[in-house]
């Protein structure tokens, strides 16, 4: 007889099964999946092409400057583009240019303009080349890149953003180094065409740099034909045999190749190459040991907390109708004195309330960003989205902390409200201020203008302040939360601990295995932002930070639960900072990142990433600390419920 298969209804089933498949879903469009951040643009034959010049950039002084802050050829009005308030704060400085592109129609050594150096523009010139400066430029949108073929023909094209300034060499039996400029870029634009139509859209913006010493025969005029490039001969640039040094009294001409080619990309997967991780094997696999290894600890916490807990349960309950219940012992022992509040109570308050805050601002960014709303396309558009979510988000903070604040017994709400709305912002916005009064000192572009500053101000002031204050009137208003037990007025002695459970050492266990969730994707995220490269793999870091969350709340209950056995009843505080501790190895491991990647060698360029650094692990503190308070919070609320008290 044939066995019928049987249906399965299960919610619970169903439940996971969603959200694995929503899982598998997001990490499948990890890479590439965006919305591109402007319309599309079709261009006829002959269309004029606007080509815009951004920053100048370099990994190794991560100071900023604008394009023309060195003496290249200008246009006869220099016109900024509008910039929103990520973009200014990235220090992007978008300007025109005099570059005359013309749809489909390819040009060959036009010369652009003659510059003759001084002192001074040598010196300016020589000082951006030994540190390594890369000129970046803008067309439809699209950034300029310099494509770098592998050696192996089979791996893809690497693209590096924008060109060098220039390179350091030796002419052939010298020792002498000189300083070589590229005076002429021989430009790709790659278009796909609509063959009804026939109209074309921009996918891709490429160039070759050369430096070249050009000459050309009597007096310099408009006119001059050159003789080491010329379009009427055929004479073409194909290498930087003989370079153009850079040295005062010397003139520099500037060339430049335009060379339009027909491609297969279509205008919206454009960006494609440009987000192709260089290392893909590497990360996935790297990633995926990371969440096995968390998973894998995550459930056998998970598995020793249900087993433990329901034991000394069951335990505790039964021993109410034997002797024994006279000489009970563990974490039953201290049921009057574990809601007792905590020394600092207002200042805990004032950080759950900001860590909360963090939490819904990354949330609501992690999903927009998932959902592909953040495109590289959109410059600047991830940091404005986390600047207006921070500061919307102060309605929920005030909300926090007063509801927390009422559970202390606490009256002066309003007190509370201005802590919380100001203390965060505040350390930050000294850090900062101190960071950018460096910057304006070395005349960068990355200095945000005074008018960028009192915006900020605005918002804080402002949007925020009064959000926390409303959020906090809503929280106070709320009946206090009741404690599930009743506290002793005289607050039980603590016995002697056990080495391993000192405050200091379990704190700093504690942050271990958070931080191990997160420091794979750390890596590529401080590569992206201090080497000048896209990150874009947002599925995979919202799916590492839901581990992230998970795991900072499980080994904070487990310690927290070993203290509490031990009679040790003093957890407020300890749950805030066992989780929060990961911040300090994230910090540690931004040094080591520090001495072992990057090659910054000015003492403004330390100070500037160990500023920044200080700053993201602050924030980090605040957030995993809160997690894990409230892991303790909701864990003791639980335990203390479950258990019968006379």
């Amino acid at each position: 007889m044939e066995s019928r298969p049987r249906s399965i209804h299960n919610p619970k089933m169903t439940m996971m099964m969603t959200w694995a498949l929503l899982f598998l879903f997001l990490i499948h469009g990890a890479h590439c999946f965006y919305l591109p951040g402007v319309s599309p643009e079709d261009f006829q034959k002959g269309d004029p092409l606007k080509v815009k010049v951004n920053k100048l950039t370099s990994i190794k002084t991560q100071l900023p400057y604008t394009y023309y802050s060195l003496p290249f050829c200008s246009p006869k009005k220099i016109v900024d583009s509008a910039e929103n308030l990520g973009e200014v704060l990235r220090g992007d400085r978008i300007e025109n240019s005099p570059y005359e592109f013309k749809m489909r129609e390819p040009q060959m050594c036009t010369v652009f303009c003659r510059v003759k150096l001084d002192a001074k523009t040598a010196k300016h010139f020589k000082e951006k080349i030994n540190d390594e400066y890369r000129v970046n430029m803008i067309l439809d949108n699209l950034p300029l890149v310099v494509p770098i073929k592998r050696l192996d023909q089979e791996s893809p094209t690497v693209y590096q953003l924008g060109y060098h300034v220039g390179l350091k060499g030796q002419y052939s039996g010298s020792k002498e180094e000189r300083h070589f400029i590229h005076n002429h870029l021989a430009f790709t634009v790659k278009y796909h065409r609509d063959t009804l139509t026939d109209s074309a859209r921009i996918v891709g913006f490429e160039v070759k740099p050369y430096s070249i010493k050009h000459e050309y025969e009597g007096k310099w005029s408009e006119k001059t034909r050159l003789t080491t490039c010329d379009p009427h001969t055929k004479r073409t640039v194909v290498n930087s045999n003989t370079p153009q040094e850079v040295e005062a009294n010397k003139e520099i001409i500037f060339t430049y190749d335009v060379e339009y080619q027909e491609s297969d990309v279509k205008w919206a997967s454009r960006w494609d190459a440009y987000l192709l991780m260089s290392d893909d094997q590497i990360h996935w696999f790297s990633i995926v040991n990371s969440l096995m290894i968390v998973l894998f600890l995550s459930g056998m916490v998970a598995m020793i907390m249900l087993r433990t807990l329901y034991r000394d349960i069951s335990k505790y309950n039964e021993l109410e109708t034997q002797e024994e219940a006279q000489e009970e012992t563990g974490w039953k022992l201290v049921h009057g004195d574990v809601f007792r509040p905590p020394s600092h109570s207002d200042l805990l308050c004032v950080y759950v309330g900001t860590g909360v805050q963090f939490l819904g601002m990354i949330l609501v960014t992690m999903m927009f960003a998932v959902l592909g709303f953040l495109s590289p396309s959109n410059r600047g558009g991830l940091m404005t989205a986390m600047l207006l979510l921070w500061v919307f988000m102060g309605i929920f903070a005030g909300y926090a902390s007063a509801r927390l604040y009422k559970m202390f017994k606490g009256a002066e709400w309003k007190r509370i409200a201005l802590r919380t709305a100001c203390m965060f912002p505040a350390i930050v916005f000294a850090i900062f201020f101190v960071l950018n009064a460096l910057i304006w000192g070395q005349k960068s572009s990355g200095a945000v203008p005074f008018g960028t500053m009192f915006a900020l101000v605005f918002l804080w002031f402002g949007i925020s302040v009064p959000l926390v204050f409303v959020g906090g009137y809503v929280g106070f208003k709320k009946p206090a939360l009741e404690d599930p037990v009743k506290t002793n007025k005289i607050p039980r002695q603590i016995p002697e601990q056990a080495w391993y459970m000192n405050p200091i050492f379990s704190i700093l266990i504690g942050g271990i295995l958070p931080f191990g969730a997160v420091f794979i994707e750390l890596f590529f995220i401080l590569t992206s932002i201090w080497l000048n490269q896209f990150y874009y793999i947002f599925g995979f870091l919202f799916l590492v930070f839901i581990i992230l969350l998970i795991t900072c709340a499980e080994i904070t209950i487990v310690l927290c639960y070993f203290q509490l056995c031990s009679e040790d009843y003093l957890w407020w505080w300890r749950s805030y900072l066992t989780a929060g501790s990961s911040a300090l190895y994230l910090f540690l491991y931004a040094t080591f990142y520090f001495f072992t990647k990057l090659e910054i060698t000015k003492l403004v360029s330390g100070l500037l990433y160990f500023g920044y650094m200080l700053i993201a692990s602050y924030a980090f503190f605040v957030l995993t600390g809160t997690i894990g308070f409230y892991a303790c919070f909701w864990f003791t609320r639980l335990i203390y419920s479950s258990v019968k008290i006379d």
